[in-house]
């Protein structure tokens, strides 16, 4: 795989997972991320560039694809992938958590979109690959605020490509279920259900890399459950999700597990 790609959020979980996966298939890789030690430390692990970069500023965004072009070459693929996941009731939500979810998740990913179109429909060429969740089209209580981001990221980036198609650059996204990183910790797994890892989120970005398509949900047959559990009468989908526990995961969780996460996500760095 000869191409050029950065990847957002690289300095840990399903972010350096992906930029592990495509560099051992021959990409040159550049991450980024709004932790500097924590990017540094990653990018000499994998023997790449690493870079820091504020999704939520045009500013820092320009530079670091300015940066991953004067390193390696034309900007082929963007992955991005930085976010975070406040949880808990939708009334104990802060502003602050609020506005910094939608900041990082929504318009870091239109941000990152819209620069990188910039450079690739010019040239005729190009890939944009937005990680969002199964979360933005299964709404779960304790989620509310994540869900929203992430289906706002699958509404855009579903508008984003029609709107480009047929003009050599191809946008997508993939939708992880439960995945073992930081994003899950203090929460337990849905019923008779297992996690997937990051090195499972990071084939379906290889694969797409590979067979473009709109959208692919990580584990691929969820992504079939959840289609016919949308046909379902509401009565049943709600005896579904008590089933799997998935009314009280992220409502019922362990907050000193959490607290690390919690301070990171809060922090500017």
């Amino acid at each position: 795989m000869s191409k050029v790609i950065a990847v957002t959020g690289a300095a840990r979980g399903i972010g350096l997972a992906t930029a592990r996966a495509l560099r051992a298939k021959g990409a040159t890789v550049v991450i980024g991320d709004i932790d500097e030690a924590a990017v540094t430390a990653a990018a000499e692990s994998l023997g790449v560039t690493g870079l820091v970069v504020d999704v939520t500023s045009r500013a820092s965004f320009t530079a670091f694809l300015d940066r991953v072009e004067e390193a390696a070459g034309p900007l082929d693929v963007l992955v991005n992938n930085a976010g975070i996941m406040p949880i808990g009731p939708v009334t104990d939500e802060s502003d602050a958590d609020a506005r910094r979810c939608i900041d990082i998740n929504v318009h870091g990913v239109m941000l990152g979109t819209k620069l990188a179109l910039g450079r690739m429909l010019p040239r005729g060429s190009g890939h944009i690959i937005n990680i969002a969740s199964i979360a933005g089209v299964m709404f779960t209580p304790g989620l509310a605020l994540y869900n929203a981001s992430k289906a706002a990221v699958l509404a855009f980036t579903e508008a984003t490509r029609l709107e480009v198609q047929g003009r050599g650059v191809h946008v997508g996204a993939v939708l992880p279920t439960f995945t073992n990183t930081e994003l899950v910790a203090g929460t337990r797994s849905p019923k008779g259900q297992k996690n997937c890892e990051p090195e499972d989120i990071a084939a379906a970005v290889v694969e797409l890399i590979g067979r473009p398509r709109p959208q692919v949900a990580v584990p691929k047959k969820l992504g079939t459950q959840v289609r016919l559990g949308a046909l379902l009468p509401e009565r049943l989908r709600q005896a579904t999700s008590r089933r799997l526990g998935l009314d009280k995961i992220f409502l019922e969780y362990d907050p000193d597990a959490r607290k690390a996460y919690d301070a990171r996500i809060r922090s500017t760095i």
